[in-house]
C-alpha cells in the first residue's frame, strides 16, 4: 500500500496541485483535503502548500490557522505525523503555534521571486534526513510576506536546540532574523520553510544548475524524506 499524503487547499492556495504533483512524481500518493472539513482521510503526513489563504487577510496564514481542518492537523503533528508547511503554509503553521515566531513583510517591501540558494542546518527531520548538514541547495522563492521574525529568547532557543531548518545563503531576499528561511519542531517531524521544493522536483522545470538549465531536483528530496521515514515505521 502506498504512502498517503495530503494536501490542504485553502480559499487562495495556489499551489496545491504542484505540491500533489510533487508527491506523486516522489512515488506517494497524494490526497486532496479540503479546509472547511474536519477529516483527514486517514492520511500518513500533511502539506500545507503556498498561495495566499484566504487572502492574507489580518496577516498571512492566520484564518487558514483556525480553519475547520486545521484542528484535525495539529493534532496529528503534535501525536508526530510528519507535516510540511511550504511558504503560505509556513505562515499558517506559525500562526498555529505549531512553529514559533512570526513573518512580517518582506525588509524592501517588494515581492520576491528568485532561484534561492539555502544551507541545509537540520538533516535530522521528517522532512530533510535526504539533505546533509551544511549542503547548499537550490529551491525556488516567491513571496511578500517571508520576513521572520522572533523575539530574543526565541532566537536563542532556535539557534542553541539546532531547530533552523534551513538558512538562506549569498542573499537575504527578505530581511529573515539570522538568514532564517525555515524551521523545524523538537520532535522533526513539522517543518516550515519560505521557499518552494515542489516546484524543484522535475527535470526541466527546476533551477537552472551548473550541467543543465531548468534541470534542479533538490526539492524532490523533500517529499522522498518523508516515505522513506514514514515506510521505515511500518
Amino acid at each position: 500500500m502506498s504512502t498517503r499524503i495530503g494536501v490542504v487547499t485553502f480559499p487562495g492556495s495556489l499551489d496545491d496541485r504542484d505540491a500533489s504533483r510533487a508527491i506523486r512524481i516522489a512515488g506517494a500518493e497524494p490526497v486532496a483535503l479540503w479546509h472547511a472539513d474536519h477529516d483527514i482521510q486517514g492520511v500518513d503526513a500533511i502539506v500545507l502548500p503556498g498561495g495566499f489563504s484566504y487572502g492574507d487577510y489580518l496577516r498571512p496564514g492566520a484564518i487558514a490557522a483556525i480553519a475547520p481542518i486545521m484542528a484535525e492537523v495539529i493534532d496529528a503533528a503534535n501525536k508526530g505525523m510528519p507535516v510540511l508547511g511550504i511558504c503560505n503554509g509556513f505562515q499558517v503553521l506559525v500562526e498555529s503555534n505549531l512553529l514559533p515566531g512570526g513573518l512580517i513583510r518582506n525588509a524592501n517591501q517588494q515581492f520576491v521571486r528568485r532561484d534561492q540558494k539555502l544551507i541545509v542546518e537540520n538533516a535530522d527531520t521528517a522532512w530533510t534526513h535526504r539533505f546533509t548538514k551544511g549542503e547548499e541547495i537550490v529551491i525556488p522563492l516567491k513571496n511578500g510576506d517571508g520576513g521572520y521574525i522572533a523575539n530574543d529568547e526565541t532566537l536563542k532557543q532556535l539557534e542553541g536546540d539546532g531547530l533552523v531548518a534551513f538558512r538562506y545563503a549569498g542573499v537575504n531576499p527578505n530581511g529573515s532574523l539570522n538568514d532564517i528561511a525555515g524551521l523545524t519542531n523538537a520532535r522533526g517531524n513539522v517543518v516550515g520553510l519560505m521557499p518552494h521544493p515542489e516546484h524543484a522536483v522535475e527535470a526541466g522545470f527546476g533551477p537552472d544548475t551548473p550541467e543543465a538549465m531548468r534541470s534542479g531536483l533538490d526539492g524532490l528530496r523533500f517529499f522522498e524524506a518523508a516515505i522513506e521515514a514514514l515506510t521505515a515505521r511500518v
